[in-house]
């Protein structure tokens, strides 16, 4: 049996969680569908952990071992046939804290994982997570409110619990409703560190510089604004100089192409024009007053049009919503024909895309599977130059895309 126990300690919350192998288990070679067709390949599907709670990341630890992130609060560390949960997180406002807050809310949460470039030399791993307000007496009343947060850690030497934990970064002000947190992190190379902010459902703060929704978020990697950030000591002097990019809605996909250094994003859009988009640094994305997509409930057009001067155009438009989720670039795999491609996840249309990319430009879009596995919450490159899978949901599970 899986529970969360809260012990309280005046004010303080103490979040600690347990999990049993029996729910989520390695599992070897189970594979789901032994051969499916695309246009360059035939590939399978292999099941690898199965009985993960809506796990939202996973990634590998420069010895091998596999990383993985439970949105209900869980860093898991797949060691051989064995998964340890680590203790040691930071209070993290999960999708359970949410339903006591105005509106509800069921996206927040441990959300994306990325080991240091240089993890084998200083051991760090980095992680985002939907971080609570300074006053616990607030759940469930007007002012509770959450924010993206960055922190880092390194973890001990028997592998059961994280240690030297910084937090780096913590979005203010904290809002609600409890969704858009974004939260994926890349490493440019540069000794910085970037991560997506959402727009935290509430729109406006996209185009504020003043606030950091709704924006790229560029830091030292020991925290920090970069020095070099576009809005740094920029007129007016309230600007915030960690931003890097802004006009985004939420973005949950990020992916660096290793050829040349290009940052690609994908963006949920609101009802239909999901984005793919190059980030630029000082550049304006749109969101809200310019956008491909349409109210949900009255399917009114939103802002002032599709395009507008001085605003970045996609490089690829979901006309219809698939919700992206999961960005990776093929790089040195295993299917020769897919190198250099782009793999983005959907979760509304469970589906894996494939995007060839000339230059600066998507050329070509196509599907490779749909509801087959579920919502596909994250793709990432494995060290064995295989491409893996996450599915989002209650018995969600990592797979292994191989060639077959």
């Amino acid at each position: 049996m899986r529970k969360i126990l809260r012990t309280f300690v005046g004010s303080v919350i103490i979040v600690l969680s347990a999990i049993t192998l029996s729910e989520a288990q390695l599992v070897v070679e189970e594979v789901i569908e032994e051969s499916v067709s695309s246009e360059k390949t035939d590939f399978r599907i292999v099941k690898v952990v199965e009985g993960l709670e809506h796990p939202w990341a996973v990634n590998w630890l420069s010895d091998g071992r596999m990383i993985i992130t439970e949105r209900p609060g869980r860093l898991l560390i797949v060691d051989g046939n064995s998964i340890t949960p680590l203790t040691g997180l930071p209070e993290i406002d999960t999708d359970e804290d949410q339903k006591t807050a105005p509106e509800g809310g069921n996206q927040g949460g441990l959300l994306d994982v990325v080991p240091h470039p240089e993890h084998a030399e200083n051991g760090w791993v980095y992680f985002t997570y939907s971080s609570p307000g300074d006053d616990d007496s607030n759940f469930g009343d007007e002012d509770y409110a959450t924010g993206t947060a960055l922190a880092r850690a390194k973890i001990n030497s028997d592998g059961t619990a994280l240690e030297d934990l910084e937090e780096l970064y913590t979005q203010v002000p904290r809002t609600e409703p409890g969704r858009h947190y974004g939260s994926r992190i890349v490493f440019p190379g540069d000794g910085t560190v970037i991560f997506s902010i959402g727009d935290r459902g509430i729109r406006y703060p996209s185009q504020d510089l003043t606030d950091p929704g709704g924006a790229m978020i560029r830091l030292n990697e020991d925290g920090g604004a970069a020095d070099d950030n576009p809005f740094v000591e920029m007129e007016p002097g309230n600007l915030r100089p960690e931003i890097y990019s802004f006009g985004h809605r939420n973005n949950q996909g990020l992916a660096i192409d290793p050829d040349n250094g290009n940052i690609w994003t994908t963006e949920h859009g609101p009802y239909g024009g999901d984005l793919v988009h190059i980030v630029v640094e000082g550049r304006n994305y749109g969101w809200p007053q310019v956008t491909q997509g349409v109210e949900y409930d009255t399917k009114a057009m939103i802002g002032i049009g599709k395009s507008a001067p001085g605003v970045e155009e996609p490089k690829h438009i979901w006309e219809e919503s698939m919700a992206p989720s999961g960005l990776a670039f093929y790089h040195q795999g295993e299917i020769e024909e897919w190198n250099g491609s782009l793999f983005a996840g959907s979760l509304l249309k469970e589906q894996l895309h494939r995007l060839e990319i000339d230059g600066e430009e998507v050329v070509h879009d196509e599907v490779l599977i749909t509801e087959v596995i579920g919502r596909i919450r994250d793709v990432r490159m494995g060290p064995d130059g295989n491409l893996y899978l996450v599915t989002d949901e209650s018995d969600g599970g990592v797979y292994r895309i191989e060639a077959q």
